[in-house]
Order: C-alpha cells, then sequence, then structure tokens
C-alpha cells in the first residue's frame, strides 16, 4: 500500500538517509518521506532535513512505525503537528510551520530522547 499521490516527485536532500517525494494536494505543497522502516537515529535525522529544507507554504509529511515522542518537543515552538495512524504500524505525521514561530529549532539536535 503506498502511501504517496501517483504523481510524486522524488527528490534528492542532502543528509537524507530514506527518498523524499515532493507533490501538491488540495492545493497544499508537501515534502513526505518513509522512516517507518528505519531504526533510530534515522527518523529523527530525516525528520530535520525535512523540516529545514520546507519552502514557503510547504507541509512535510512523515510516515513512521509509531508517532516520533521525542521529536514533537524540539520542533514544536516553530512547527504545528498531527498524527494519525493510516495502517498497523505506520502513522502519519504532518508538520506544518507556525505562522508565528516562538523560537526557531536546532536542527543539528538529531538525539532521540523519546
Amino acid at each position: 500500500m503506498s502511501l504517496l499521490p501517483v504523481d510524486a516527485e522524488q527528490i534528492e536532500l542532502e543528509g537524507a538517509t530514506v527518498p523524499f517525494y515532493k507533490y501538491e494536494k488540495d492545493g497544499v505543497k508537501y515534502l513526505q518521506f518513509d522512516s517507518s522502516m528505519t531504526g533510530h537515529p534515522e527518523p529523527m535525522v530525516n525528520a530535520m532535513v525535512g523540516l529545514q529544507s520546507l519552502g514557503e507554504g510547504e507541509s512535510l509529511v512523515m510516515i513512521n512505525s509509531k508517532p516520533p515522542m521525542g521529536l514533537f518537543p524540539k520542533v514544536e515552538n516553530q512547527f504545528d503537528f498531527s498524527h494519525e495512524e493510516v495502517a498497523p504500524g505506520k502513522v502519519r505525521v504532518v508538520f506544518t510551520p507556525k505562522a508565528n514561530p516562538t523560537a526557531t529549532t536546532d536542527f543539528t539536535d538529531t538525539a532521540c530522547n523519546g
């Protein structure tokens, strides 16, 4: 079961350890990656790569085996996020930049603390 739209385009992001894809849906631009089959610290590393790569009006979609609880506190001042289970052992997490962030994210902090 693919969780990507058929028109998704694979892109290269420096520092990523999994493929990233770019697509537009309902007028919103997304970057997406799937870290559900990777071990620590790859989900955190790829999330930070994706978040710092977001352009104007883009959101990041992370497919993971569980909600990345260690990531949320690291990015909550700059990004809103929501998550939902989309299949057994797979959650979709959507990160959207806040209009008025209260702080910036340290994208080099990829330690898994959650």
